[in-house]
């Protein structure tokens, strides 16, 4: 037979194709504060020389690793509900590089406003073992809490699935490591191109996360990084897989690999197993012993783990064994039926619901046990205040000195701020007769205080005698407001709990922070022969007070004005009441007015009840510091259902 010489073209040195890179974990978020490995594979032609491998995030250098493969870097994703960009750059001796980017997009927070529909994967299994196809609705029995369920949908689905391989890399499991890498390597031949693989070693806790990422070569080299030492978590390890486990994937699955031996957990089996059970997470377990094989303490607690969340206990004792193991796990994990329903108790109160899955004929089924119901939203009350000395001075305090007190219980505070945002308000002006002799210095004093608003703030002013009028609407446009005090007259009587009210329905159209400044200098009474008094009772202005969230700012003006019930608004609403002496000084309260508004501060926490019945609760804010006098409305009502 001859052969035939071919002359190969010899590329001229130098001319080597360059490097390529390629971002291959994390494809994706994986949940709160974690720690992520960075992953990028380099792929360079024989005899090109790799200097370096440069990390960047956000556009920042982060990183640059020089000694790899594998080109890896630990990197803290801090707030997962933030858009993060990461990028890597690769540079070969001849100064040429390559790029690779990608963006990780932000979780998502979304509301459940009922339990719309529950949905079931189901794997279900003939007397041998063997997955069995063919059934429909009309072969699925549902029932939750005892109650049988109206099914939606059945069907058949091989879905992709997001692997989290957690493996012990503890001491105990020193003298078997290599088993152990065997062990997880071997599932990588079994996933299809939609699955996708963390990889999560972990000994007292999880260590760095690699992934979640479908490159073979990414999980191979994180695997068998893997090594043994140091003590073991392994209920304490689950509870936190499950918290970075990526949120809206259709299929989750642990896959723990250990050999039960758990002597650092500090979560009870309990909790963890509801943590699992709420996540809708299942766990299958590969249990690899020493030369006994795995306790029987450690059996029953890796046993019980599978079980209520859905999955299997395997417990290998071979290598050759590994294959049969992974493609029986792949197998159950992927393809499963999924079932749903429309739950007939629609109640959201967080409670845990058996549901049971039966089948006719009768066969294996494994699924989950059942869930829990959404809890209604948490409530987050927002409370304004001031803080001053015994002299009435403001005063500057931080989170940190405060105590915050619901219906005697102490409540944890979650933010603590000046309050900046805009504020709605109502000028309410005492228009009577007995105002006249001081109508000047009345319009001089409120066109000040006007002009010393920020420009975000709205104004609209109401005057009230007989009867009240809203004279100006809410707004910021000045001019208009300036003119309509400018025509300000005094006659009639004094309808004061009539003004109140009006101004007190107009702000509750308004979102956001409100406040009445009232000018009075009489009582609410009438002016006999010009018209009927205040339909309003005190009570009643009171009552709504409490309802409306409106700081109330009384100015009561010479010796007649009803001072107690001038002092009852401020006290009820946190506002503050000033009695100036004469007309002259009127202008000191507004400013007073003033600086209350922008003194004020905001704090606000998840309450400790979380019963949305729509009562009053009284809220103390305290200070540590003595001599501290703390102002605020008190408390608030709970929202209802």
């Amino acid at each position: 037979m001859a052969l035939l010489a071919v002359a190969l073209p010899v590329r001229p040195h130098g001319e080597e194709p360059p490097p390529s890179i390629r971002l291959t974990s994390p494809l994706g978020r994986i949940g709160s504060l974690t720690n992520v490995r960075i992953v990028a594979q380099v792929v360079s032609a024989p005899g090109v020389i790799i200097e370096a491998v440069t990390f960047y995030v956000d556009g920042q250098l982060y990183e640059t690793v020089t000694n790899g493969p594998p080109y890896a870097v630990e990197w803290v994703d801090e707030n997962p509900f933030e858009r993060r960009e990461l990028a890597v750059e690769v540079a070969d001796h001849l100064g040429r590089i390559a790029r690779d980017a990608l963006t990780l997009e932000p979780f998502e927070i979304t509301e459940i406003s009922d339990v719309r529909s529950v949905l079931l994967e189901a794997g279900i299994y003939d007397e041998r073992g063997r997955f069995v196809r063919g059934l429909n609705a009309s072969n699925f029995v549902v029932q939750e809490d005892g109650v049988q369920q109206t099914i939606d949908l059945a069907r058949h689905e091989a879905l992709p699935a997001t692997f989290a391989l957690l493996v012990d890399s503890s001491q105990s499991m020193h003298r078997r490591i290599d088993y152990v890498r065997e062990a997880a390597g071997k599932l990588v031949d079994f996933l299809r191109p939609a699955d996708r693989v963390l990889v999560a070693p972990f000994t007292r806790a999880l260590a760095a996360v690699t992934g979640p990422t479908s490159d073979r070569q990414t999980i191979l080299e994180s695997i068998g990084r893997i090594d043994a030492s140091g003590g073991t978590a392994i209920v304490d390890s689950l509870v936190d897989m499950v918290r970075r486990l990526p949120p809206n994937e259709a299929r989750r699955v642990i896959v723990l690999v250990t050999d039960g031996y758990d002597e650092k957990s500090a979560t009870p089996i309990d909790e963890a197993l509801t943590a699992l059970k709420q996540s809708g997470v299942t766990v299958y377990v590969v249990a690899i012993g020493g030369v006994a094989g795995v306790s029987l303490k450690g059996e029953r607690l890796l046993r019980r783990i599978a079980s209520e969340t859905g999955g299997q206990l395997y417990s290998p004792t071979r290598e050759e064994e590994l294959v049969a193991v992974h493609a029986r796990l792949a197998g159950d994990a992927q393809n499963r039926y999924l079932v749903t329903y429309t739950p007939a108790n629609q109640a959201r109160d967080g409670k845990w619901r058996d549901v049971t899955f039966a089948t006719t004929p009768a066969y294996v089924v494994r699924t989950r046990a059942g869930y829990t119901a959404p809890a209604p939203p948490p409530i987050r009350p927002e409370l304004e205040f001031t803080i001053t000395d015994t002299t009435r001075q403001y005063v500057d305090l931080s989170a940190a000195d405060l105590i915050v007190v619901e219906n005697g219980v102490e409540q944890t505070i979650e933010a603590f701020h000046e309050a900046t945002a805009p504020v709605s308000m109502i000028l309410a002006l005492d228009a009577s007769g007995s105002m006249r002799r001081a109508t000047g210095a009345v319009v001089e004093a409120a066109q000040e205080f006007v002009a010393a608003l920020r420009p975000q703030d709205s104004l609209g002013l109401l005057l009230f005698a007989d009867r009240p009028v809203l004279a100006h609407d809410l707004s910021t446009v000045r001019d208009a407001t300036i003119k309509t005090i400018e025509s300000y007259t005094a006659a009639g009587g004094t309808a004061l709990y009539d003004g109140l009210w009006d101004a007190l329905t107009r702000l509750q159209r308004v979102e956001g922070r409100r406040a009445i400044v009232v000018l009075s200098d009489g009582r609410d009474e009438d002016n006999p022969g010009t018209g009927p008094g205040s339909v309003k009772t005190a009570q009643e202005i009171l009552d709504i007070i409490r309802q409306a969230g409106t700081a109330i700012f009384p100015i009561g003006l010479g010796p007649n004005v009803d001072r107690t019930f001038l002092e009852r608004l401020a006290e009820v609403s946190g506002g503050e009441a000033y009695f100036p002496e004469d007309v002259e000084t009127l202008q000191d309260d507004y400013r007073r007015v003033v600086e209350n508004l922008r003194r004020r501060y905001v704090l606000s926490y998840t309450s400790t009840n979380g019963e949305r019945d729509g009562e009053w609760r009284d809220v103390e804010i305290r200070s540590r510091l003595s001599s501290v006098v703390i102002t605020t409305r008190g408390g608030y009502f709970a929202p209802e259902r």
